[in-house]
């Protein structure tokens, strides 16, 4: 058995009853962190609240070489752990179709998801979302720019009339000159305004910082004043409304202090 588990949004005790469990119950547990992160939690808070010990795995022991954790399965209960949900932006399909090739029966326990929080904390409505988009390093495409691929899902959605989530871009292993073990970044709510004000510079922009946690920062303003805000440590991610609900621009007014004159109608 293979179970995959989401740790959910901020620390050890984040996750759901049924995930801790299975966790507890596992003969082997591995995990993720290159998609996502605990920010309230390390591995070793993890392996201290549920009592195992966990193998931390990199991109190419999990995408490339997962021999390790399907031997592990093929001889008892393995779990893989990732922050979030493991089906969602961290999606490990093609991990979960390798064990079914060989046998090996699989299980998705979910945790809560970056896109669900954001919905709840900036009373965005679920429904008025559309494609989601990751806004990448610079260094990491290539350019000094925002990609096309990027400007094309947020027009489109505005088109509609539809929100967009822009997820920020992570960077574990691997910097700006090629593989690092020892490199860890991850952009700024405050970075990513100031690459998207190029083009949108009036536009309204929400982020948020650290959902999940017991002090998330929501904040609502055009992205040329976000890109002069420090909202602290991450993670973060920003959302860009289309239409605007009559109670969404009231819960941006109220939750996320928007400026009157960008929600009225």
């Amino acid at each position: 058995m293979l179970t995959f588990i989401g740790l959910g949004l901020y620390d050890e005790r984040s996750i759901t009853v049924e995930g801790r469990e299975a966790l507890r119950s596992a003969d082997r547990v591995f995990a993720e962190f290159y998609t996502s992160k605990l920010v309230g939690a390390d591995v070793e808070d993890l392996e201290a609240y549920h009592g195992a010990e966990i193998a931390v795995r990199p991109r190419e022991g999990v995408e490339r070489d997962p021999e390790a954790i399907l031997a592990a399965a093929e001889e008892g209960h393995a779990a893989f752990l990732t922050a979030g949900d493991t089906m969602i932006s961290t999606t490990h399909t093609d991990l979960r179709l390798r064990a079914e090739e060989r046998g090996i029966d699989t299980r998705v326990i979910h945790g809560v998801t970056a896109q669900s929080a954001a919905s709840s904390l900036t009373g965005l409505q679920n429904y008025r979302f559309g494609k989601a988009t990751t806004l990448p390093f610079p260094y990491a495409h290539g350019g000094d720019d925002v990609p096309g691929s990027v400007i094309d899902t947020i027009e489109a959605n505005r088109e509609r009339g539809l929100h967009t989530v822009v997820y920020l871009d992570i960077k574990v292993g691997t910097g700006p000159t090629g593989p690092d073990p020892d490199h860890e970044e991850y952009m700024t709510a405050d970075a990513a305004a100031r690459l998207l004000a190029d083009g949108w510079e009036d536009a309204l922009a929400v982020v948020v910082a650290r959902a999940g946690s017991p002090d998330p920062i929501v904040a609502a303003d055009r992205l040329s004043a976000l890109a002069e805000r420090d909202f602290g440590d991450p993670l973060h991610l920003l959302v860009i409304p289309g239409d605007l609900h009559h109670v969404e621009a009231d819960a941006l007014a109220g939750l996320a202090g928007a400026p009157a004159e960008l929600v009225e109608e």
